[in-house]
Formats: C-alpha cells, sequence, structure tokens
C-alpha cells in the first residue's frame, strides 16, 4: 500500500476553496483611513468598532508600560509568576461584566482551548455547539479530544436533542453571542434554561457583543438578564470592539481556578504587558464613553435604512458587522474590488452559510463615508450584474 501524497491533498483543498481577496499589502492606518497596496481607502474591513485601537491614551498606556516593561514578558506565569498588569486587566474586566473572576490570554483560541481541555476530560464528554460557532470553538473540541455536537444555527429545540440524545459525561454548550459569521445574536436566555434542563454549562463567546451592547458595553450576557448563574463562563477576544490583542475568560471562582493552574497556555510566555496596559485603558474608555456606542446605533440605522432604498441584500443582523449576502464568492470577490477602486475597503468572505461580503462599522465613520459606502455597493452590485463571468483572480 503506498501512502498518498501530502501535496495531492493540498492540491484537492486548494481547488475546492473559494478565492477570496488577494493578498494586500496594510500601510499607515489613521483611524478609519487606511492604505491598501499604497493607496487610501476608508477602511470598512477593521473590527475596531468603537475606534479604540488608536485612541490617544490606549497608545500612550502601551508605549509607557513598554517603556518600562519591554516589549515581551520575561517567562511563562507558571515559570514566572503574573505582572501586576495582567491581573489588574484581569480584575477590571470580571468587574465590568459582573463577574467574580478573569484570566487572561494570549489569544481567544487559546482561551476556548483551555476550557475544553480542562472541563471535557472524560470518554463521555462532549461540546454541544451552533453550526455557525467560529472556527475556534470547534477547533478546541477536537483537539481537546471531547464529542462534538452540532446543532442548526439559532435551533434550541436542536440543541436540546443533543443534549438529550448524549445524557453521559459532562457537557458544555457553547455559542458566540454575535457570530461573526452572519451577525445573528443568540437565544441567550433560552439556551441558558435549557443549560438549566439538563445539567450543562454554558460558554457564550461574546467577543463581538461586549463594549457594544448593553448598558456601559457589559455585553449580550448582561443585555439579556443573565448572569454568573445561567453562564457559567464567557470568552471575549480584545481585538475586536477594544482594538487590542489577547483574549479573558470570565467566570466563577470553582471553574476558573482549575482552569488557571492547569491551562494549556500556561506554559507559554504571557501576553506582554504592555498590550495588557493598553487593553485596560481601552476597557475604561468603552465603559464610560457611552456616546461611541450611540454612534454605532446611528450608524447601523443609517447604513441599513440606505441599504434597503438601494435594494441591496440585508442580513437580520443589527450589529457593527453587517453581512451582506450575495449569489456567489465570484459575486462577492468581484463587487469587493470595484468598490476599492471607489476608495472604500470591504472584505469579501465565502462564510460558512453562504459567500457575503463582510461590512464593520466604527464609531470613527461619518455618516457621509456610510452613504458613499452604500451607493458604491448598489453601483458595483449592477455592474457585476451585468458581467457574464466573473474571474476569480480578478
Amino acid at each position: 500500500m503506498v501512502r498518498p501524497d501530502p501535496s495531492v491533498r493540498l492540491q484537492a483543498l486548494q481547488a475546492a476553496t473559494p478565492r477570496a481577496l488577494p493578498q494586500q499589502r496594510i500601510g499607515r492606518r489613521d483611524g478609519v483611513q487606511v492604505e491598501v497596496d499604497g493607496r487610501a481607502r476608508v477602511d470598512f474591513a477593521s473590527a475596531d468598532h468603537l475606534g479604540l485601537g488608536q485612541h490617544f491614551s490606549v497608545v500612550n498606556a502601551l508605549q509607557d508600560a513598554a517603556a518600562r516593561e519591554g516589549v515581551g514578558d520575561r517567562a511563562s506565569a507558571i515559570a514566572g509568576g503574573r505582572h501586576v498588569l495582567h491581573e489588574a486587566l484581569e480584575q477590571e474586566v470580571a468587574d465590568w461584566l459582573g463577574y467574580p473572576r478573569a484570566l487572561l490570554f494570549e489569544s481567544r483560541a487559546a482561551a476556548h482551548l483551555a476550557v475544553q481541555r480542562v472541563l471535557l476530560g472524560g470518554d463521555d464528554d462532549m461540546c454541544v455547539q451552533d453550526t455557525l460557532n467560529h472556527r475556534d470553538l470547534a477547533d478546541a473540541t477536537r483537539l481537546a479530544g471531547a464529542r462534538l455536537r452540532r446543532y442548526p444555527h439559532l435551533d434550541t429545540e436542536g440543541a436540546m436533542r443533543q443534549l438529550r440524545a448524549h445524557p453521559d459525561g459532562v457537557a458544555l454548550l457553547a455559542t458566540e453571542a454575535v457570530f461573526s459569521a452572519d451577525g445573528a445574536t443568540a437565544p441567550l436566555r433560552s439556551l441558558a434554561l435549557l443549560a438549566r434542563l439538563q445539567h450543562a454549562l454554558l460558554l457564550v463567546d461574546d467577543t463581538h457583543g461586549v463594549g457594544v451592547v448593553g448598558e456601559q458595553g457589559r455585553g449580550s450576557v448582561a443585555a439579556a438578564g443573565l448572569g454568573t448563574a445561567e453562564v457559567a463562563l464567557q470568552v471575549l477576544g480584545l481585538g475586536d470592539a477594544l482594538g487590542c490583542s489577547g483574549a479573558l475568560l470570565v467566570g466563577t471562582a470553582p471553574l476558573l481556578e482549575p482552569i488557571t493552574t492547569a491551562c494549556v497556555g500556561g506554559y507559554g510566555t504571557s501576553l506582554p504587558p504592555a498590550q495588557a496596559a493598553a487593553a485596560l485603558e481601552a476597557v475604561r474608555l468603552a465603559r464610560r464613553e457611552d456616546w461611541r456606542r450611540e454612534k454605532l446605533t446611528e450608524l447601523i440605522a443609517l447604513f441599513r435604512g440606505s441599504a434597503r432604498r438601494h435594494g441591496l441584500a440585508l442580513s437580520a443582523a443589527e450589529m457593527p458587522l453587517q453581512p451582506l449576502p450575495c449569489d456567489s464568492a465570484e459575486q462577492a470577490l468581484a463587487i469587493a474590488l470595484d468598490v476599492q477602486q471607489a476608495g472604500l475597503w470591504v472584505a469579501a468572505t465565502p462564510a460558512d452559510a453562504a459567500p457575503q461580503l463582510r461590512i464593520t462599522l466604527s464609531a470613527l465613520h461619518s455618516a457621509e463615508q456610510v452613504l458613499a459606502l452604500v451607493e458604491a455597493l448598489a453601483i458595483a452590485r449592477d455592474r457585476t450584474a451585468r458581467t457574464v463571468a466573473v474571474p476569480l483572480s480578478a
């Protein structure tokens, strides 16, 4: 028997994968203005929803901490202890979200893997997930060696069927609060009730909700009237609404204690203290500056209203992430390239559910920029509709 050549498998995967925008080089960034391949464009592809990534006080916090502490961390937490800036960030976020504890990780993927490696150690343990969960969640289950069970998107009854069908072992019910694939919001109250009835732990990834949703930006869980009693664990990436790096896991002490001492990230070098200082300042700004959320709400309504008037297809999402469904990956790519010629930058992302344009709004965008984007999208849509064939390499 001859072992298959890995290059053949890679070629087959490449041929079956829809092509996205050609890799582009990002230069100088100034607010929502970004240099792409040497040309200035208005950025509608950044996840910096609150516009904090370049805020002067966030940048100053990073620079001051880097000047004192350097650009990296000295050792892993297990080998060399935890920096006071890491602990300050954890305490601030725990207080913000109303949880007893928080634990800092270098990435969202690392946080999810740590949770599932520690909590799902038995042969019969499983993680039940929405089909459109971010890939980090599903990959964590596979790497943890647990059983992965999926339910149809936003279908609480489907989740119930999966939990009832596998009553043995520990069960983790995991969902995004705001889905990165389509911008939809999860039925958190129904899922919380289901988790309680089926004796499962509920984990909510609120990367796209914290900072944007709810009073003081406390996120989707608080906005749904839920807390630690219903949602045992939350994960939030710091690279979206807060414009920084890293991720945080928040939860109760009995859950976070074993994860703190046994997590897979414990032996790696921690997030640089300067990055923690920047994120700490971003959290403080997000908590007190409500105008950023108010501005986003206005821009979302403006975008959706104008898009409807131009006959653009819209998802049901009313979040800063605004996916525009397309007929094909080719159409999404062609529209994105066409819009770039108008000095605007959007992402063409064939998502798990369907190909789409991925529009992300920021509190730094102006009303004029949003209206210009909608007009450019409508023109590009009409132009591509008249095209007989759109080459993927365009």
